[in-house]
């Protein structure tokens, strides 16, 4: 062979070498690349593992994961279910959407309807027929709200709370049977059940759960739950995982709240009379029996024949009109001081104090709790700037008596009750409740985006019950 012919295969097999070398290059990182991938894959399962058998990790998001996956593929089932809160104040109707997980079929919440209308059925209680046409819009709202297809599937329940519970039984009852007569029409799923009084107790558990359930907390393990405490109009609840011996061997309070991961042993006390405006109408007629036009010392002297309407009774309220406190404001350069009336909070607080202490037994266990506080909590604090009303926020118990004392030291027309309604809600946590001064209170009206009440609590019982 010739030194040019020589030549040239070595050149041809230089040039060669660097195609052969990248394909095994491009073989090994495709390689890695498959290696990486199982990696992640056995990870992934792994992680899900973890997540739904360890208690210590929140069990949603493995179903939030395969829930997302099997929604893109069609395995999607919408669940329905329409609840009409009667308080002493107002009708609500919360009609809820939820879907069943992939993995478990327990119950996911996607969205609810709310809307409310005031007076509360109670306040019908003579002329049921009205009573009943005040939830006729609020039903029209569900209909549109849930989609005709799944009407025959879904369940509609009425539970009436403290302010059916305060009526004489006659009159409750003829209210209840306009109501049964009223959802006969109605295209949802009812039954004998499906208008009651509600008990006080699954009051309490139903708002627990609410709060918990939104928190993402009920996972089977008690100690990762909160507190709740629901102040509503007739009535107040107390609720918590009960853990301690204190809590436990109060067997009357102690009851068994269903969860996605079994049963939860929870203490809970509803206490009929200590709502806000039960305790208010106490108030303002102490020693005053038999008589709507009443004085009370909780309520500003700059106040006269106020209307406080509750429980079907229209009453007018007046502050002190002699021998009342008063408070110098001192002038400024463009404002001349004066002499204002207010309210003493030493005594309105006395008297607060003294119903209070013969309704509420303080819970051992709750100080030991994360406390929850929605409804009349939420709107008053709201209302002295004690939070933001959109985002809630969390405060201390001395706040509201602070809050309190201001309020009682100012001539507000505009807001006449509010010194009474703030120490109450401070007597009641305190001393009531048995809450130390700086014990933290978290204040929300809604959580993801979802209202606190406890008719998700209902509508979960109601469909998995």
């Amino acid at each position: 062979m010739s030194n040019s012919e020589l030549r040239k295969r070595k050149n041809k097999e230089h040039n060669e070498r660097p195609k052969t070398s990248k394909k095994r290059k491009d073989k090994a990182a495709s390689s890695i690349q498959t290696s990486l991938l199982c990696l992640i894959l056995s990870g992934t399962i792994l992680t899900l593992f973890i997540i739904l058998y360890t208690d210590q990790i929140p069990w949603h998001i493995g179903h939030r994961v395969l829930d997302s996956i099997a929604k893109k593929f069609g395995y999607h089932k919408p669940v329905h279910a329409i609840v009409i809160d009667a308080g002493s104040t107002g009708s609500r109707v919360l009609a809820f959407t939820f879907h069943e997980s992939y993995l478990d079929g327990h119950l996911v919440l996607d969205k609810e309807l709310f809307v409310h209308t005031k007076p509360g059925l109670s306040s019908f209680a003579k002329e049921p027929e009205k009573g009943v046409a005040t939830l006729e819009g609020l039903l029209e709202q569900a209909k549109k709200e849930i989609p005709e297809e799944y009407w025959c599937r879904t369940p509609l329940i009425l539970k009436a709370t403290a302010g059916l519970r305060l009526l004489p039984a006659e009159q409750a009852e003829k209210l209840l049977q306009s109501v049964k007569e009223f959802f006969e029409d109605a295209p949802f799923v009812t039954n004998d059940k499906s208008v009651e009084i509600m008990d006080g107790v699954d009051e309490g558990i139903f708002s627990w759960f609410t709060v918990n359930f939104l928190l993402e907390r009920i996972n089977g393990n008690p100690a990762n739950t909160v507190a709740a405490l629901d102040l509503g109009g007739g009535s107040t609840q107390v609720t918590f995982s009960a853990i301690t011996p204190a809590s436990l061997k109060e067997t009357q309070y102690i009851h068994q709240a269903v969860s996605p991961r079994g049963l939860i042993p929870v203490y809970t006390h509803s206490f009929l009379g200590l709502g806000l405006m039960s305790a208010r109408q106490a108030v303002i007629t102490l020693n005053q029996p038999n008589t709507t036009k009443v004085i009370s010392e909780c309520v500003n002297p700059i106040i006269k024949n106020k209307k406080f309407h509750y429980h079907g009774t229209d009453y007018f309220v007046s502050g002190l009109q002699e021998n009342y406190p008063t408070s110098r404001i001192k002038g400024t350069d463009i404002q001349v001081g004066e002499v204002v009336p207010i309210v003493s909070f030493q005594n309105c607080s006395r008297i607060i104090n003294k119903y209070v202490e013969g309704k509420a037994k303080p819970p051992e266990e709750l100080p030991l709790k994360t406390i929850f506080a929605f409804s009349y909590y939420f709107d008053r604090a709201t209302e002295v700037g004690l939070i933001d009303e959109k985002t809630g926020g969390q405060i201390r118990v001395k706040d509201f008596r602070t809050a309190a004392e201001k309020s009682c030291h100012e001539a507000n027309a505009e807001q006449p009750f509010m010194c009474l309604d703030l120490t109450f809600i401070w007597v009641l946590l305190e001393k009531g409740f048995g809450l130390k001064e700086d014990t933290k209170i978290f204040l929300y009206k809604k959580i993801d985006g979802h209202e606190i009440s406890w008719a998700l609590g209902a509508a979960y019982d109601l469909l998995r019950g």
